[in-house]
């Protein structure tokens, strides 16, 4: 809380406005580069290879917004009133031949809550522009009672951007919580597993995803023979070069096994010096897809 300079003089009165509408002016500056940065890094899609370059893209993006436009784009993206995305729908319109991820973190509101929370914001947008616009229009800085009713407006109006900006930093606390038990099961052998080998944490394997498979098309591309390579062949050929992709990771006991399980290959018996051999090659349908 503020009070008026007790000598009451019009230069004295001036410049105590002056101080509190600066200190408004701040603490707005430190609410818009929150919201910049929860905007920024609530989410992320896209190939692998590229979420640096796309992180940075989006930070660049946001830096010139205005509030108004920030505050559009924080609700219904992270504050919302339902259930966000999934990963696969961010990644929806990514490459199939490269390894994409999509994250995006939010915070659940009731309807009326989340209402509520938008008239709030949209009036916050309001003070500002009022603040920074059309401050000296609706106050007489020249007359001793406008200087009093500047003061008055100054002090509530930092006392409702205040409240605002914690209520900003708890809901940046919460993603940042987020953030950090996601980077937490980035570093995991569960998170590995899934990304890279197609493997879910309950065991469910997405062959279309499985680093075996991809081990397996590389294999064949070296191997295959009028478009057919032997199995017992591209499995010798996948443990000396991929010596983590081998079947029993994928609860398989042989090549053959995953060859079939995967229903990506098609499989064909042949007699290789009086034995019979099995080879395979990708399924045309599944070739061009991935």
């Amino acid at each position: 809380m503020t009070t008026l300079p007790t000598d009451g003089g019009l230069p004295t009165l001036q410049h105590e406005v002056q101080r509190l509408l600066g200190r408004c002016l701040l603490r707005l500056q430190q609410y818009e580069h929150l919201i910049k940065a929860i905007v920024a890094h609530h989410e992320i899609a896209g190939p692998a290879h590229a979420l640096e370059s796309i992180r940075a893209a989006r930070v660049a993006d946001t830096a010139s917004k205005t509030l108004g436009t920030l505050v559009g784009n924080l609700l219904g993206s992270y504050v919302v009133t339902n259930e966000a995305e999934t990963p696969a729908e961010l990644t929806a319109d990514a490459p199939e031949d490269v390894i994409s991820f999509g994250m995006r973190m939010h915070l659940s509101m009731s309807a009326e809550d989340f209402a509520r929370t938008e008239n709030e914001l949209k009036e916050l947008v309001l003070l500002r522009n009022n603040l920074v616009h059309h401050f000296i229009d609706q106050h007489d800085l020249w007359s001793l009672d406008g200087c009093r009713g500047a003061h008055d407006a100054l002090v509530a109006a930092y006392g409702r951007i205040d409240q605002h900006f914690e209520q900003l930093r708890g809901w940046a606390e919460h993603m940042d919580q987020a953030r950090r038990l996601t980077a937490e099961f980035v570093q995991s052998d569960a998170f590995h597993d899934l990304v890279v080998n197609g493997i879910a944490p309950d065991g469910v394997v997405d062959w279309p995803a499985a680093g075996i498979v991809r081990a397996l098309r590389e294999a064949a591309g070296e191997l295959a023979v009028e478009g057919w390579a032997p199995v017992a062949s591209a499995g010798r050929w996948i443990t000396e070069r991929h010596p983590d992709q081998l079947p029993a990771k994928y609860g398989c006991s042989s090549w053959r096994q995953v060859v079939h399980e995967s229903r990506l290959f098609e499989l064909r018996y042949r007699e290789v010096d009086g034995q019979r051999a099995a080879w395979y090659r990708a399924k045309q349908d599944s070739a061009h897809s991935r």
